[in-house]
């Protein structure tokens, strides 16, 4: 009651105040009329108060956000819903939904009074420049008696999740197989259930029969090593985001990291719809999205777990991509390898070498970041010469910078396209000289 009594206005208050003056005064002068015109005025406010605190715990909202996934700088709507469950109509309401600053100013609504069991619904859109994962909520409900006496806030608690994803650039279609996968029909090959074992073995882990146990590569390693179980044919592919924060420039929605991440996007986005299971991983090994080894998800569901990782990562801690190189190197990515990279060193050169020596070639976006700011770094190699040593190493190399299309570029990742015939010896690494060819 007390916190009913809170939201009277001060046009409530003064009619309270008013009918309690007037009831003394009428106890002091014995006048029988006044009292009642004091209890009148007094009344009024404390049922004002009754009627809005009942109503207000009868009035219910819900909200539908149409589509919880937009891409950066595209809108989404936001539509609310208010219903008197009650028996009596509500007076003047005035909505405000919570949401970040980001997606605008906080919306604002006025409804006039809702009839028992009757519902207002209302809508407004919301737009974001910059990716990320946004909570919209929880929405505010002020309801005020006809009178104006007597105004309370109820909160809803319910909120819903807006996912920004990186822009996706429709990508030409191009041949991908052949050569540089490592597969002569272009297919880049996982296991998945049933059927005998395959002498491939893999770590031991907790629950694992012991009856699959590997005994020779258990002696070899160390540790205990199972059988992998054979599995059907399916297209992988390993996408490498390099989030090293010395790999680029610039900052915010113009930033070379930012072009990377929309990128990484496109590409991963085309190749799951071309049947592909994908798997993004970090500058240091790290996977950010992708399926855990042997569980089957179709190339849609992988697609979403992508968009929603690169709607949140940020460039990390590692300095060099000795990570990526394990993780490229590991049993199953011996696929299709895209990289999108930046501000290369020479020992990053050797570590994307030997990572496509045991396997087929990869295809390197990389970016010339001197278009976003040309201050020199200590130790990376100019552009240029990053590219030819990826290219003497056996990778398709695309040459990006700030003005570029990544469509246009793409139609250059084609088996058709020119390639430098070198590969990198069969789990080498790349000498000196072998730099300088």
């Amino acid at each position: 009651m007390r916190t009913a009594l809170s939201g009277l206005t001060t046009r409530g208050r003064s009619f309270l105040a008013a009918g309690i003056a007037a009831a003394m005064c009428a106890v002091v002068l014995g006048q029988r009329d006044l009292l009642r015109v004091g209890f009148l005025l007094a009344a009024m406010p404390l049922v004002a108060v009754l009627v809005v605190a009942r109503t207000r715990h009868l009035v219910t909202s819900t909200r539908l956000l149409e589509p919880g996934r937009v891409a950066a700088g595209a809108e989404a709507q936001v539509r609310l819903r208010v219903d008197n469950v009650s028996r009596i109509p509500t007076g003047l309401l005035m909505l405000e939904d919570h949401v970040p600053y980001v997606l605008g100013s906080r919306p604002r609504f006025v409804l006039d009074r809702i009839e028992p069991h009757g519902h207002r619904q209302v809508a407004y859109r919301v737009r974001s420049d910059l990716r990320g994962k946004f909570t919209v909520g929880p929405l505010r409900l002020r309801l005020a008696d006809p009178f104006g006496m007597c105004e309370l806030t109820r909160s809803f608690a319910a909120r819903d999740l807006l996912v920004v994803t990186p822009v996706v650039q429709q990508l030409p279609a191009v041949d991908l197989g052949g050569e540089w996968t490592g597969y002569g029909d272009g297919n880049a090959r996982s296991l998945a259930a049933a059927g005998e074992e395959d002498v491939v073995p893999r770590e031991y882990r907790h629950g694992d029969d012991v009856r699959r146990v590997h005994w020779r590569s258990t002696a070899r390693r160390g540790e205990l090593m199972v059988r992998r179980e054979e599995q059907s044919w399916q297209n992988q592919a390993t996408l490498l985001l390099d989030t090293r924060p010395t790999a680029h420039r610039g900052e915010g929605p113009s930033s070379s990291f930012e072009w990377a991440v929309s990128a990484a996007a496109s590409v991963g986005v085309h190749l799951c719809r071309r049947g592909y299971t994908t798997h993004l991983i970090a500058a240091d090994g790290r996977q950010l999205a992708g399926t855990p080894e042997n569980l089957r998800v179709a190339p849609a569901e992988t697609e979403s777990f992508l968009l929603d990782a690169l709607a949140v990562v940020e460039t990390g801690t590692a300095e060099s991509l000795d990570g990526a190189e394990l993780a490229l190197r590991r049993p199953g990515a011996e696929g299709m390898a895209v990289a999108v990279l930046a501000n290369l060193t020479e020992d990053d050169t050797r570590r994307l070498a030997r990572s496509r020596g045991t396997a087929g070639r990869g295809l390197a976006i990389v970016l010339n970041t001197a278009a976003w700011d040309s201050a020199r770094v200590p130790g990376v190699l100019p552009h240029d010469t990053a590219v030819g040593l990826l290219r003497q190493a056996g990778w398709r190399v695309l040459s990006a910078s700030a003005t570029t299309r990544l469509p246009d570029l793409w139609r250059g990742a084609g088996r058709s396209s020119n390639a430098s015939p070198y590969t990198a010896p069969l789990g080498g690494t790349l000498s000196g000289s072998e730099f300088g060819r």
